[in-house]
């Protein structure tokens, strides 16, 4: 754990680098390319297909740290998302069918998506898992990951509510079924037992601020609301503001949005799993496998997380959320 705690700070001080490099460089990424080891003219084309769910802004900083990278080793990037399982399963056989030359896949939905994630393995195109499914990506021959160990994390936040008075809980789950964001409620419960999962449809944010506040007012005695998205976060203000609660915000993942609350002191702290890093090192990853051929991780996963951000380090972070790489 303290070699990978090692890497993550390296890989993050590298992403942030490359921001620098390609702010700076009116060249672009095609003489990094060169220098890199690719041989020279050559251009590769990566495919990035994520659950993403239309409204989150999560996924912005996931495609920033993409782009970045993308730009920098003068790779083609392909993004495509579903947040149903079978369609984004259908569009990862929609790049194999194209021959890109490296897959990113995130896997929320590991039983359906796994199964076409393997079969670009087998047909020889490198690829990287990120983001979701820490636990399934090896059953599918999938060699790197980057991501969080969103148990672990959840573990981290109920302790820290646990040593700020416990209480009662409520974790809000805005999309079922992902693997993900029911092992940090799971997480979440083992060390703050009283926990109740909330199920909401973080498609519908008006209809997710109703339910919590709803469950807000049926339950005053909940002093937390767990949130698993920062756009949640702020919808869970709305609905505490609503139903006259006290119970405190807490949230997985930032935005400027969050950042200012966390300032204000309205939203206790955030849980940062980094996207801005995840995209980026997925991206890089497989330029390094198809240039040089590196397995970044020697077969475990890269932790990107989790990473608290809280009144004690908010005033530097704050500067990254607005850029929208933190």
């Amino acid at each position: 754990m303290r070699s990978t705690g090692k890497l993550i700070r390296v890989l993050a001080a590298t992403a942030t680098l490359a921001v620098a490099l390609a702010a700076c460089s009116s060249q672009g990424g095609a003489q990094n390319n060169q220098a890199g080891g690719a041989p020279a003219g050559k251009t590769y084309t990566i495919a990035m297909v994520t659950h993403e769910q239309p409204g989150d802004s999560f996924w912005d900083k996931i495609r920033a740290g993409a782009e970045a990278a993308a730009k920098q080793e003068g790779i083609t990037l392909k993004y495509s998302n579903n947040n149903d399982a079978g369609q984004q399963a259908t569009l990862v056989q929609n790049a194999i069918d194209s021959k890109v030359d490296g897959l990113a896949v995130t896997l929320a939905f590991a039983d359906q998506v796994g199964p076409a994630a393997q079969k670009a393995v087998q047909a020889g195109i490198p690829v990287v898992a990120f983001n979701s499914g820490i636990s399934d990506y090896q059953k599918y021959g999938i060699s790197m990951y980057f991501g969080s160990d969103e148990d672990l994390a959840g573990q981290s936040a109920g302790q820290k509510m646990t040593a700020a008075g416990g209480g009662k809980a409520i974790c809000v789950v805005q999309e079922q079924g992902s693997v993900a964001l029911e092992a940090r409620c799971a997480g979440v419960k083992k060390t703050f037992p009283n926990t109740e999962n909330l199920q909401v449809n973080g498609a519908d944010l008006p209809s997710v601020q109703q339910t919590i506040g709803a469950k807000l007012q049926q339950d005053p005695s909940i002093s937390y609301i767990v949130t698993l998205g920062a756009p949640i976060a702020l919808a869970a203000l709305q609905a505490k503001q609503g139903a006259n609660s006290q119970a405190k915000v807490v949230t997985f993942d930032l935005n400027a949005d969050v950042a200012k609350d966390i300032q204000a002191g309205t939203i206790e702290f955030s849980i940062d799993q980094q996207p801005y890093v995840q995209g980026y090192m997925a991206v890089t990853s497989l330029w390094l496998n198809l240039t040089n051929g590196n397995d970044i991780g020697g077969g475990k996963p890269v932790l990107t997380g989790p990473s608290f951000v809280d009144k004690t380090n908010i005033t530097k972070i704050a500067e990254y959320a607005q850029h929208n790489t933190r």
